[in-house]
């Protein structure tokens, strides 16, 4: 719109907010965040020993060797870097997220990298151990009764304090370059190069953002593999519901005990469409899974490569059922000493009122015999 006196006069208006300051610490900022990338070597292809009469192999990328020990290094590292080259994050005013661990952990490491505050909004169930490791980064914890209030709380103190709020559940499926860039998709098919199944008949993911599962997926139709994806959804979360049913209004009344993964709503970075499969899975059946884990491969992990691990299991036993042979990739999210005061305890599981029993025997059946249990 003209104002008056550029009407009369012809006069071009001009404003220039160059800030030779900021840009400096701008491109600082950016350099410490690349510089973070090109230290931490690619992770882990793992193999979970499997029947070689089957002619399947089962890998785990393991997410949790990132310098923050979880997959959500990844995540954090593209929501600063898309955050800072969209002038959001700016100096000393504090970065502020919606987190139930893990990406608070690993955002709370890059706000100190780069000299901003951080807090992180979560549930005051979050263990303890992921408090620890915000507050060891510099981070403060704030804490919420009910997880369905960490949005506008979130948003209540970046207001608040002139921060930025990184909402994680809106820009995760943006923030991640999808067509390579490293992403954890293209990383994986790059490892597999050599297998004897290169291309696999499916990637198994979990949702907590549901930015990984559309990387994942809209890399595989990129590429143009035949791979499919797979989700599979905790307990107390709404993924599963809105995604048979196209509602995207779908909502459920509690939070998820696996941490990390499962939503009250579907969230604006889960990507319906992308996907092939759901899986719905009981929270049982992810600690059963973990324990497996950890008498195949002598590893502890998190209650989510839990969940993912039993829907790969599944999906071994189809094709060992179906004669099939190929190779399933699914995640290793985090390490499971972040847990040991839930996943690991029994005390917890008699607490939560569950019973790993029928799913762990599940598990040493389909192992034993190549069937699975009905």
């Amino acid at each position: 719109m003209s104002t008056p006196q550029q009407t009369r006069t012809g006069v071009t208006l001009d404003v220039d907010h160059s800030d030779a300051a900021y840009r400096a610490w701008l491109k600082e900022a950016v350099r410490r965040v690349q510089a973070d990338a090109n230290r931490s070597a690619d992770t882990h292809l793992l193999q979970f020993p499997l029947p070689e009469r089957w002619g399947i192999d089962l890998y785990l990328k393991d997410e949790s060797t990132h310098p923050t020990g979880s997959l959500k290094h990844r995540l954090a590292r593209s929501l600063f870097l898309y955050g800072l080259c969209n002038g959001w994050i700016r100096p000393g005013r504090p970065v502020i997220e919606a987190s139930s661990g893990s990406t608070a952990v690993s955002e709370a490491y890059f706000a100190k990298l780069i000299g901003v505050p951080f807090i992180a909004v979560m549930p005051r169930t979050t263990s303890a151990e992921k408090i620890r490791l915000i507050e060891f980064h510099a981070g403060r914890c704030h804490f919420v009764d009910d997880p369905r209030t960490m949005y506008e709380e979130s948003a209540r103190l970046a207001a608040e304090t002139g921060g930025h709020y990184m909402d994680q559940f809106t820009y995760a499926e943006r923030a991640t370059d999808w067509r390579g860039n490293n992403n954890i998709a293209e990383s994986i098919f790059r490892q597999l190069r050599l297998e004897r199944f290169p291309e696999p008949a499916w990637i198994v993911a979990t949702a907590g953002t549901g930015g990984t599962s559309a990387t994942l997926a809209r890399y595989v139709h990129y590429m143009q593999y035949d791979t499919r994806v797979c989700v599979a959804d905790p307990e107390n979360s709404c993924f599963f519901e809105g995604w048979t049913t196209g509602d995207p209004d779908v909502t459920c009344d509690c939070g998820s005990r696996i941490e990390g993964i499962g939503r009250p709503r579907m969230e604006p970075s889960f990507v319906p469409g992308a996907i092939d499969r759901m899986m719905k899975v009981p929270d049982a059946a992810s600690v059963a899974a973990v324990r497996a884990l950890e008498r195949a491969i002598g590893r502890k992990a998190g209650g989510s490569t839990g969940t993912g691990l039993w829907s790969a299991l599944k999906i071994v036993a189809e094709m060992v059922s179906e004669g099939r042979q190929g190779s399933v990739v699914t995640l290793l999210c985090d390490p499971g000493d972040r847990y040991l005061d839930k996943y690991y305890s029994d005390a917890w599981l008699a607490a939560q009122g569950l019973d790993i029993e029928p799913y762990t025997t599940a598990i040493d059946s389909l192992l034993a015999t190549g069937v699975w249990p009905d």
